[in-house]
């Protein structure tokens, strides 16, 4: 039970990443991303209570972290500039079906039951739902589909390798924000073009990085730590149902009846995913 609240509460703050997003669309993504990530470091510090030593892990822990943190984005950014963003963002929502299906490849001892595959498609074909919304959705193939299937097994990939690797505190988070955060910051001097940032806009991407881009990677490094994997892939699909319910809020409008059914398909893959584990 704790850890799956825990991963909701991280999936609830996933839920801000596109309203924050639309506030700060004019700025550049690979600064958006670099000073949010800086902004969450901060968190790990006051997890250590100031005691950075719980930053030290070993090179190979710290570079999953980076990994896990910088390549997601650095992989989806550049399938967000080469594919319809819709699509986009769909191919990229395969990595919680990847967290169920991958876990026993990943993680020693752990088996696939029918219910977790079945739970895992109906998460899928419910986030896949709240993404479209009904859309029609047109073109060929885009070459940054492949970008997006690859950020989506890089956050699987992160998040059942955490289990893997030497034990490290969830304060260690901030030591992978520091480093990401910086890469994606050197992105940005090299691809993108400077803008002057308002003190509205740091106050958002300083909300951002307690919420979405920080406080939530160690909200859900702490309940993989607790919780079986596959059950909080299966979750993880309430994301983008979040996500557009979110959007749908700052619009001032009301859920469609598409909206309804993503919402009681996602939910029903929970149910299914909480009685695979028992």
């Amino acid at each position: 039970m704790q850890a799956s609240l825990l991963a909701l509460a991280a999936i609830a703050l996933w839920g801000s990443l596109a309203p924050l997003g639309v506030s700060l669309g004019h700025v550049p993504p690979f600064l958006l991303t670099g000073c949010a990530l800086l902004f969450g470091s901060l968190i790990g510090l006051v997890l250590s209570k100031g005691r950075v030593q719980q930053w030290r892990v070993p090179s190979s822990t710290l570079a999953l972290g980076v990994y896990g943190l910088f390549g997601f984005h650095f992989l989806l950014f550049i399938a967000l500039r080469h594919a319809p963003p819709v699509q986009a963002n769909l191919v990229n929502y395969l990595w919680p079906l990847g967290i169920v299906l991958m876990a026993p490849l990943f993680l020693p001892g752990v088996q696939l039951h029918r219910l977790h595959v079945a739970a895992a498609l109906l998460g899928f074909a419910g986030a896949a739902l709240a993404i479209v919304g009904g859309r029609d959705l047109q073109g060929g193939f885009a070459w940054g589909y492949l970008p997006a299937l690859g950020s989506a097994f890089i956050w699987a990939s992160y998040s059942l390798l955490t289990q893997r690797v030497p034990a490290f505190p969830s304060a260690a988070i901030g030591l992978f924000g520091v480093v990401s955060g910086l890469l994606s910051l050197l992105c940005h001097a090299l691809l993108e073009s400077p803008v002057d940032l308002s003190p509205r806009d740091w106050a958002l991407l300083a909300a951002m990085g307690l919420g979405p881009l920080g406080g939530a990677f160690y909200l859900w490094d702490a309940a993989l730590k607790r919780g079986d994997a596959r059950q909080i892939g299966v979750l993880s699909f309430l994301t983008p149902l979040l996500s557009t319910l979110a959007l749908l809020w700052l619009r001032g409008e009301w859920p469609s009846a598409s909206v309804v059914l993503a919402a009681a398909l996602i939910i029903g893959a929970a149910v299914l995913g909480a009685r695979a584990g028992k």
